[in-house]
């Protein structure tokens, strides 16, 4: 469904009119119009590019997905490509969307209508009286809406690495095999989100150095704002990438204390079962030895079994290795 706005003079005077009459609002200069399209074909894009006037390669890079967060300057208009994101039972879930930026103009498409462009809307009505900059305030909104989906991404994720450490380090035995499994795809939602938030800061900021001498100076501190908060999620992926190569690192070291354990248990094992071996095998020998057809010679083997058998096992305990 496509959504429609048209502010006058910072006042919100009409909405939901059809996108044919853009056309008839944009020549007017205290006229801001936003336009929303989801999904949109390739016609309705072309409608749009003829009454706006947008470049060729914007609208082809709108159409098609998958397209790296970025900002093209054009001469008469702006082009972004930025994501929201969010977690949907553990999984990472990317939105792409594209903005056309023109001078009273603000076109958001998305690729499909999970991106909660309503959220949006509520932002933009919660401080009204800000409209009245225009499509600079229009913009600010919807990159702040955008980076802050961001953080309750990263807090889950953070959440989630935290439940790890807690699990790794838990001294109640049992089956720990899904936890390098877990580090393995988090380590991989991680990737895909560093892909997307890094590029994000940099756009922001070359949103806010291109328009330093064009942004009102009212605005420019919110926008200060929205590019701290993408210079510390992309701060905070890192971080939170390394913590899990950390956790899996951990679990495989591990791993390995735990099968060195189990080597020390079996040689102990073994060193100790080797004693009755030992001296059953030099009983059975076919040539007389002391005590050879004696009873004595029975109750000294079974002495000596005993004897060897129980000081190797006291001294594998105090060694620890049982």
């Amino acid at each position: 469904m496509n959504r429609t706005r048209l502010y006058r003079d910072g006042v919100l005077e009409a909405e939901g009119f059809p996108v044919d009459e853009v056309s008839d609002h944009v020549c007017d200069p205290s006229a801001t119009v936003w336009f929303d399209l989801c999904s949109p074909t390739p016609a309705d894009l072309a409608k749009i590019s003829e009454e706006l006037g947008l470049h060729e390669l914007a609208v082809e890079d709108a159409l098609h997905s998958h397209q790296r967060p970025k900002l093209d300057i054009y001469d008469s208009h702006l082009f972004l490509t930025v994501y929201g994101a969010k977690s949907v039972r553990g999984r990472l879930d990317l939105v792409g969307l594209s903005v056309f930026v023109t001078k009273n103009a603000l076109v958001t498409v998305r690729d499909s209508p999970e991106f909660d462009i309503d959220e949006v809307v509520r932002r933009w009505d919660a401080n009204g009286a800000m409209a009245k900059y225009g499509v600079q305030y229009l913009l600010h909104g919807l990159l702040d809406h955008v980076v802050d989906g961001y953080f309750e991404v990263l807090q889950e994720l953070d959440d989630r690495v935290e439940d790890l450490e807690d699990e790794l380090f838990d001294e109640q035995p049992g089956d720990r095999a899904h936890i390098q499994r877990q580090t393995y795809e988090m380590r991989k939602e991680l990737v895909r989100f560093r892909r997307m938030a890094v590029p994000t800061r940099e756009v922001v900021g070359s949103l806010l150095r291109r328009n330093v001498e064009t942004l009102d100076p009212v605005l420019t501190p919110y926008y200060q704002d929205v590019h701290d908060h993408a210079l510390r999620v992309a701060e905070w992926t890192d971080s939170l990438r390394e913590l899990v190569g950390n956790v899996r690192e951990a679990h495989m070291n591990q791993q390995g204390f735990r099968l060195n354990d189990i080597m020390k248990k079996i040689t102990s094992w073994a060193a100790i079962v080797a004693v009755p071996t030992m001296i059953t095998g030099y009983y059975g020998q076919n040539v007389p030895y002391p005590g050879y057809g004696h009873p004595a010679g029975f109750w000294a083997s079974t002495a000596a079994i005993i004897v060897a058998s129980a000081a190797l096992y006291v001294v594998f305990k105090k060694k620890g290795w049982l």
